[in-house]
């Protein structure tokens, strides 16, 4: 669960291994803001000036507190301080993290926060956060808050105090020995050792208000092209028909094409029987039998043919 913070309240860390994340808003006139932190001996004061991890020196000698430098974020800009509570040295009780600008006072920051993170889990939710606000907004360095021993383990206490003598002032107070005269080198004042943030990187602008053209796919020649259907078809296009295959009859069984077809009830083409029974089959030359049974075919008039006796009404007509 994480834990909303309020100025002076505070939270324990059951993490060995901590990352404290300052996050901002950049704008039009915010400064870059800096995360550094002090190492505070039992009298509240560093040990030496190498207890101050700060941009000009990354890493404490113990290799415990360390900057992991600044990143772009969804929600904005960030610079992380990351500790080992687990190796922080015996004589370290405190450990107070800071946030500094270049110059320009803490009105012109939005949304100053700090989060507490497991450095285990950087995917989890954090543990604790803490919304920071300048209670004059003329602070050119804050201390956002502070990771302190208690018993055998370590708590997050949310702070908020403000400088606005900048991360020199403040460093000064807590024993850093910064030499002022002419022509000493100051390491808060030396130039930085890692390069300005970069600003965000505008994402690739429509030059024309007429949509590309989309692309066209890809013949495989390897693969068979699909044939689409017309427009306003109900369904695919048939096979083509093969070449040198006649066309199949619009009803019934398949039937041989004659050359010529033949009228109803008249003679028949050789094996091509008429209608009603099987006809046998006449000689060469000879005229095929009418309609109904096979009939005699004679080849010369009958001599001894008589007509049948008539009835008395076709006698003397």
């Amino acid at each position: 669960m994480t834990h909303a913070m309020l100025k002076g309240s505070n939270v324990p860390l059951q993490a060995t291994t901590v990352r404290a994340v300052l996050r901002w808003t950049p704008g039009s006139g915010a400064p870059d803001i800096d995360a550094s932190a002090l190492l505070l001996g039992p009298d509240g004061r560093v040990r030496s000036d190498e207890d101050f991890v700060f941009y000009n020196q990354p890493r404490h000698p113990s290799g415990q507190v360390w900057r992991l430098g600044k990143k772009r974020v969804a929600e904005g800009l960030t610079d992380t301080i990351q500790t080992d509570l687990s190796r922080v040295e015996p004589s370290v009780g405190r450990i107070l993290l800071v946030a500094s600008a270049d110059g320009v006072t803490f009105d012109r920051v939005r949304s100053l926060r700090i989060l507490v993170h497991d450095a285990a889990s950087a995917d989890a939710e954090p543990l604790a956060y803490f919304d920071v606000k300048p209670e004059t907004g003329q602070e050119t360095a804050l201390i956002c808050g502070e990771l302190y021993r208690r018993g055998e383990g370590w708590k997050f206490r949310a702070l908020g105090e403000g400088y606005s003598n900048g991360l020199k002032g403040l460093a000064t107070d807590f024993g850093i020995s910064v030499d002022e005269s002419e022509g000493a080198e100051d390491p808060l004042s030396a130039p930085r050792s890692e390069p300005t943030f970069p600003p965000a990187q505008p994402g690739p602008a429509q030059t024309s208000a007429t949509q590309p053209a989309p692309a066209q796919p890809v013949v495989d020649p390897e693969q068979p092209t699909t044939v689409q259907p017309l427009p306003g078809a109900s369904g695919p296009l048939p096979p083509e028909q093969p070449a040198g295959v006649p066309a199949q009859p619009a009803y019934g069984f398949p039937q041989q094409p004659p050359a010529t077809q033949p009228a109803y009830g008249y003679p028949q083409p050789t094996g091509a029987p008429g209608y009603g029974y099987p006809q046998t089959p006449a000689a060469a030359g000879a005229a095929q039998s009418g309609y109904g049974y096979p009939q005699p075919v004679a080849t010369a008039p009958d001599p001894d043919f008589r007509m049948p006796p008539q009835g008395p009404q076709f006698v003397g007509r």
